[in-house]
């Protein structure tokens, strides 16, 4: 069932990555590394996100960036879209299941890409690298689901 489920994401993320090339072929729009803006991330303390394209809150293509601090770990949580990750700097890794096990972390190296389908439940790690990953999506972006609701992050 979960391939059947990650099958169905890929023409979702596929229709969202052409609308980003669209997209981008129209405005031309570059940007350096030095020109990324780094803010806090809004939910989450210790990450940081940087946008790159759309918005977040909008229906549409967005495609952003998170930077990930060394030995930091998300619990087990689900997003209610697709979303594909390039692994930009560092080792991510990433598990799925409903509880925490770092027996189930997979390494993903600098050049990785990954499908994450909505509403799979996963858990992600970084050890002492830390990590910046590329998201791509289709907004508006939800806020994600923990399996444990007191693993959510406060604000």
């Amino acid at each position: 069932m979960q391939v059947l489920n990650r099958m169905k994401s890929l023409p979702v993320v596929a229709l969202g990555l052409l609308a980003f090339a669209v997209t981008a072929q129209e405005s031309g729009n570059t940007i350096l590394p030095s020109e990324i803006q780094w803010r806090p991330h809004a939910l989450t303390p210790g990450l940081q996100n940087a946008d790159l394209v759309g918005d977040i809150s909008k229906p549409g293509p967005v495609v952003y960036r998170t930077k990930f601090p060394p030995n930091f770990m998300i619990q087990p949580h689900s997003h209610p879209e697709d979303r594909a990750h390039t692994v930009i700097s560092g080792t991510w890794y990433v598990g799925w299941g409903t509880k925490f096990d770092e027996a189930k972390l997979k390494a993903l190296p600098v050049g990785s890409f990954y499908i994450e389908p909505a509403n799979v439940v996963h858990f992600v790690a970084t050890k002492g690298d830390g990590a910046e990953i590329q998201i791509t999506a289709i907004g508006p972006i939800g806020i994600s689901r923990y399996v444990d609701p007191a693993h959510a992050p406060k604000k």
